[in-house]
């Protein structure tokens, strides 16, 4: 498997970062497929779909969730109603509620990986690989779909390179650094040293290119690159679309384990929806006209337990929330077959039915807007996969 170093290795061995303006950038500045941009944003730590997306028209809500849910839509620090069918959107989620009335955001409720224990790391894997199993295979889904693409360039914000984009095809990883920059006549030595050397010096090249692709997001730079930091590291990973660094980007947004304390319309849960919600209305600022041209996903390993917990949280579950929402997303829609909160329906009598599986979205963005097809959907993206059918309609 060929996967040019990252970023991060490189300037690791350099000791320095904001490297040498003296030399070109190596890094083949593309745009989409067509001038189609994807940005797939991972919640890792599974994200309690429940809490993001409320379904307030189950009889048995509150009896299951209690201090979890937060007010009805229309109350004070209520939640945000999607249309007359009785879902609505965590208080927090006002960006987001904005791009549903624009009909820029759609919801896949009840939705997972073909995974159904409840290991981060497992369910991780399954969720990137794209895979029936866990550790079956060592790329990912959206390199093989990549691979299906002409000349894509791929990127992703954070450190290391996800599963998601390992592969054949050439993808790059971004993080800040947090060491001191180097003056100028250290990048002068260093340019002078690696000079000869044809893999270090491409290397150097494609880290200064990011780098100043990614601009300067600010932020605390051990933050963002641990995930934690949400809108500077959705803003460099918009940074790297608008620029046209990357027309595929991964983002990865730690901090989604919320089995303490998780709260209502108030506390952690809530603070981390905020910043989701700020960093994703800094993509659309970011973007511009590219907007109209883009589509994010969000998605998370798995969902969380029905039930509060004794520690006033949540707990590993089954069925979870994704969503897709940008300029070019035909929105306003609840995807799939929702199974509803009765005890009969709960999945293991704890978590919420997993009635839709989320390669049948990242299919259908991947065939409608990135232009894959779906026999190469089928056969090489996501093997063995005929019987999950690409949603219609999502752009």
């Amino acid at each position: 498997m060929k996967t040019r170093q990252s970023r991060r290795s490189f300037i690791g061995m350099l000791g320095g970062a904001g490297l040498a303006s003296a030399l070109g950038p190596s890094i083949a500045f593309a745009k989409g497929v067509e001038d189609r941009y994807l940005l797939l944003v991972i919640l890792r730590g599974a994200m309690d779909g429940l809490a993001a997306v409320v379904p307030y028209h189950e009889p048995k809500l509150r009896d299951w969730r209690r201090i979890l849910v937060p007010p009805e839509p229309g109350e004070k620090e209520g939640a945000l109603a999607l249309g007359s069918d009785g879902f609505a959107l965590h208080p927090s989620l006002k960006f987001m509620h904005s791009a549903w009335q624009e009909k820029n955001l759609s919801v896949l409720h009840a939705a997972t990986s073909p995974y159904r224990e409840r290991s981060h790391f497992d369910g991780q894997d399954v969720l990137e690989s794209g895979g029936d199993r866990v550790l079956a295979s060592d790329d990912g889904w959206l390199n093989r779909a990549l691979q299906h693409t002409d000349g894509v360039e791929a990127a992703a914000v954070g450190g290391a390179l996800p599963l998601v984009l390992r592969g054949e095809a050439h993808a790059v990883s971004w993080a800040p650094s947090f060491l001191p920059e180097p003056d100028d006549d250290t990048l002068q030595r260093l340019m002078r040293m690696y000079e000869s050397d044809e893999p270090l010096h491409a290397a150097l090249a494609d880290a200064q290119a990011l780098d100043m692709a990614a601009g300067d997001i600010g932020g605390d730079a051990r933050q963002v690159a641990r995930g934690r930091s949400y809108v500077p590291i959705l803003q460099a990973g918009a940074n790297l679309v608008a620029s046209e660094a990357a027309g595929v980007v991964v983002v990865s947004l730690g901090g989604w384990d919320t089995h303490n304390n998780q709260g209502a319309q108030n506390g952690s849960l809530a603070g981390r929806l905020q910043q989701l919600d700020a960093g994703l209305a800094e993509v659309k600022k970011t973007l511009g006209p590219k907007w109209d041209d883009t589509v994010m996903i969000t998605a998370t390993e798995f969902g969380r337990t029905v039930r509060v917990n004794g520690s006033r949280g949540s707990d590993h579950g089954t069925g979870g929330a994704a969503f897709v929402l940008g300029g070019a997303v035909k929105g306003g829609k609840m995807l799939g077959d929702w199974p509803g909160l009765a005890q009969s329906a709960l999945y293991e009598d704890r978590d919420l039915f997993p009635a839709n599986d989320l390669r049948a979205l990242f299919k259908g963005v991947l065939r409608d807007h990135l232009g894959v097809s779906n026999s190469d959907l089928h056969r090489s993206v996501f093997p063995g996969s005929k019987s999950v059918s690409a949603l219609d309609g999502l752009v």
